[in-house]
């Protein structure tokens, strides 16, 4: 583990970017992009075509580690290049910028009130490569949909199950277990769900670092004490179909929890924007997302 990354992560002030739409998601991420489906005709041309969004993105003035302390990508975007540099190493050594990489392969069908993740096939051999790319951490996503505590309970054990095997591999697990914003009883489902994840942290072996990624929380301030656990290197926020203005306010009311947001952070970028325009409009978001972070 780098520890450099570690303490800038667990001490740093700024947020987290997410980039890391991924094959179901991309088409979206482009359209609201402004690049239609008949734009490309392969899966090969559509992943090159958010390439180079995502390039654009991180390559801009205003994407910088001033206000952004990490950015979490898809296997694809590992892969590729910046500059000649594989992205992890770009992000890292001309941004400042710690990278991780998102690892699911999506949900599966609702039951008990939730989606658990699909099984991750080859999550070792992908794990390993990840390390060979100089990734810091990893996330992966579940969704609560109801307060069901059967359904919750099973989230957050495979949650930390999967993250234990990463943490093993030396890198640091973002444990993604979203309540649905729009959730009629999302306040007793946040309730449960706070449980189930104390539980797990005192389970943890002493030296296990994870983060976690969580919904703004109906109650300002209702993780804020999971924020001094020792196992807890940060918590972060999504912003779960929120506007860029509302998951702003939100989050700015919840001391020490920072963003990690992707459609609230690229929510008006566009690819007919002159670059002036376009690294306007970011510099724009990310500063009023840093500023609800801190």
């Amino acid at each position: 583990m780098n520890t450099k990354q570690l303490d800038r992560i667990h001490t740093g002030k700024g947020f987290i970017a997410a980039l890391d739409q991924s094959g179901g998601s991309t088409p979206k991420a482009l359209l609201q992009y402004g690049i239609s489906e008949d734009s490309y005709s392969t899966e090969e041309e559509m992943y090159a075509l958010v390439h180079e969004m995502r390039t654009r993105i991180i390559k801009s003035p205003a994407f910088h580690s001033e206000h952004i302390l990490g950015a979490i990508l898809f296997e694809n975007t590992m892969e590729r290049l910046i500059d000649g540099q594989l992205t992890a190493d770009y992000l890292w050594e001309q941004k400042g910028i710690v990278p991780f990489l998102k690892v699911d392969k999506g949900l599966a069908e609702l039951e008990d009130g939730v989606q658990l993740m699909k099984p991750i096939s080859g999550l070792n051999d992908l794990l390993q490569r990840a390390r060979s790319r100089n990734i810091f951490g990893t996330k992966m996503r579940s969704v609560i949909k109801e307060a069901n505590a059967v359904g919750i309970k099973k989230v957050v054990e495979q949650q930390f199950e999967i993250g234990n095997q990463i943490a093993q591999m030396g890198l640091v697990p973002i444990i993604e277990p979203e309540v649905d914003i729009y959730s009629a009883d999302k306040a007793a489902s946040e309730k449960l769900l706070k449980d189930e994840i104390s539980a797990q942290l005192a389970a943890l072996d002493k030296d296990v670092k994870i983060m976690l990624k969580l919904s703004i929380p109906t109650v300002d301030n209702f993780y804020r004490d999971l924020m001094d656990d020792p196992h807890v290197v940060r918590i972060v926020a999504l912003s779960g179909g929120y506007s860029q203005a509302e998951a702003n306010e939100k989050l700015s009311r919840n001391d020490g929890l920072i963003a990690s947001f992707s459609r609230a952070l690229s929510q008006d970028l566009t690819a007919g924007q002159s670059d002036e325009e376009f690294n306007a409009t970011l510099a724009s978001s990310v500063q009023s997302i840093y500023k609800a972070s801190l």
